[in-house]
């Protein structure tokens, strides 16, 4: 009977009736509350300081004959990738019904429990547990994570969408300055001349974002029925791309505008995403005898600020340009940047080189940011959650799409006689070329044919 209670009570805390906010509540109590689960599902960016600690599980200070590879490693981050994508995919429906709370408390759930699942797969050494702790479970808890709060954000703000989405989006791009540094510490804390702390370490990560992203589900509130900024009207004649209609999640993909959209997505990450796994490679290649190891983990890590930092920067212009613009100034800026690259390493300078891919970095984290905004804009507020979701397998296919491109491209290039530090031009004029297909894309834009609007009825259901 006690657990029945129990159950009841924790239900009940989780229902969307009891998260709709009373007069006196502040709506940027939910920004934060939006960036306890994105600092904390941002920690995938940084997964890659795992890799060569577990391909020493066995040998400790050098890899034995038992221990895992780091190509068999490389597929835990892709797994979480391809399950973010699926689980947004399947999971916004249901967020739009059940509500931010329960969404983000189940992502946590998820997330915080696939580090304990890995934690089991490290002390039982298989690899195939850490794939499914990790890559399936946790994968589940980034992508409910990570669309979780995007339609309340909109609700709050509809003043201004592009800034409430970009401030918590630029919490998973930053989630990795917070977790590579403490996964590193962590690990020299657990670790012994006969252990490596990957377990114990796993462990702890997994018990700190559970907390955290519980606060944040604890925190957050939805707006009651017909609630609106003080000051804050409707325009009576919206923008061109901006509808004051909504359209069905279903009915959403039977419009080119959704597809349209899905390709701007993927094309910029893509690029972005390319780029960004080969970024140390690329830079001392590219400059090689200049750019050392250490230089080059200090240029990953200023991307990694460029992209966190334009997240919010370009959802925020966007409240002010249109996204439609904001996605122009993305591939046309971008095709120049990309094809200047190559000029940067045969003129040998540094500066251009690590401006140019700062700049790149920062418009592909706004792209992610600024995508919420812009289905919001065309679809309408009502699904943009589940619309959302779905659009997010874009980022799963260009997940896999873009290092495969960058990597097979190199490896081609070089096995034809090409120099290290012209391996990446080619590549660089394809990437170009790929914004170039975006670009034309995001110039189909138009706005949704009316007959795909919900009724007043439909609405009102």
């Amino acid at each position: 009977m006690a657990q029945g209670i129990a159950n009841g009570l924790s239900a009940g805390f989780l229902d969307r009736e009891r998260i709709v906010a009373d007069p006196s509540f502040n709506r940027w109590l939910v920004p934060p509350a939006a960036l306890c689960v994105h600092l904390c599902i941002g920690q995938a960016y940084a997964f890659s300081v795992f890799n060569l600690p577990m391909s020493k599980l066995i040998g400790i200070t050098q890899s034995a004959p038992g221990d895992w590879k780091l190509t068999e490693l490389g597929w835990i981050f892709s797994i979480a990738i391809v399950f973010l994508g699926l689980s947004a995919a399947f999971g916004g429906t249901w967020l739009d019904r059940v509500g931010p709370r329960k969404a983000m408390f189940t992502a946590a759930c998820c997330f915080g429990g696939g580090f304990l699942v890995s934690a089991l797969g490290v002390y039982l050494h298989q690899l195939w547990i850490i794939y499914l702790g990790y890559g399936v479970l946790g994968g589940c808890g980034l992508g409910l994570g990570y669309i979780s709060p995007v339609k309340t954000l909109i609700s709050w703000f509809p003043d201004r969408p592009g800034m409430a989405t970009g401030m918590a989006i630029m919490g998973f791009g930053g989630g990795a300055f917070i977790a590579s540094p403490l996964s590193v510490w962590l690990m020299s804390h657990f670790s012994t001349p006969t252990h490596i702390g990957v377990a114990e370490t796993f462990i702890v990560l997994g018990i700190i974002y559970f907390i955290f992203m519980s606060i944040g589900a604890s925190i957050v509130r939805v707006p009651p029925e017909g609630w609106a900024p003080r000051g804050y009207t409707a325009p009576a004649q919206p923008r061109r791309l901006v509808t004051t209609e909504n359209v069905h999640v279903d009915e959403a993909l039977k419009t080119p505008q959704f597809y349209l959209l899905w390709a701007v997505l993927c094309l910029n990450v893509t690029a972005g995403i390319g780029v960004l796994g080969q970024a140390s490679a690329m830079s001392q290649e590219m400059f090689p005898g200049r750019i050392t190891p250490v230089a080059a983990a200090g240029f990953v890590g200023l991307l990694s600020l460029f992209n966190m930092v334009g997240r919010f920067f370009w959802a925020s212009t966007s409240d002010y340009i249109g996204r439609k613009a904001t996605y122009m100034v993305f591939f046309v800026l971008g095709m120049i940047l990309y094809a200047a690259v190559p000029t940067t390493g045969k003129v040998g300078s540094i500066v251009l080189f690590v401006l140019f891919y700062g700049i790149i970095m920062s418009m592909y984290g706004g792209g992610f940011a600024t995508i919420p905004a812009y289905l919001k804009d065309i679809f309408g507020v009502r699904y943009v959650g589940a619309i959302h979701g779905r659009l997010l397998t874009a980022w799963s296919v260009a997940g896999v799409l873009g290092p495969v491109l960058v990597n097979y491209i190199r490896e081609y290039q070089l096995g034809h006689g090409v120099a290290k530090a012209d391996a990446y031009t080619v590549t660089m004029y394809i990437m170009a070329g790929l914004l170039f297909v975006g670009f034309l894309c995001n110039l189909l834009m138009r706005p949704v044919e009316s007959r795909h609007h919900m009724t007043l009825e439909e609405s009102r259901a």
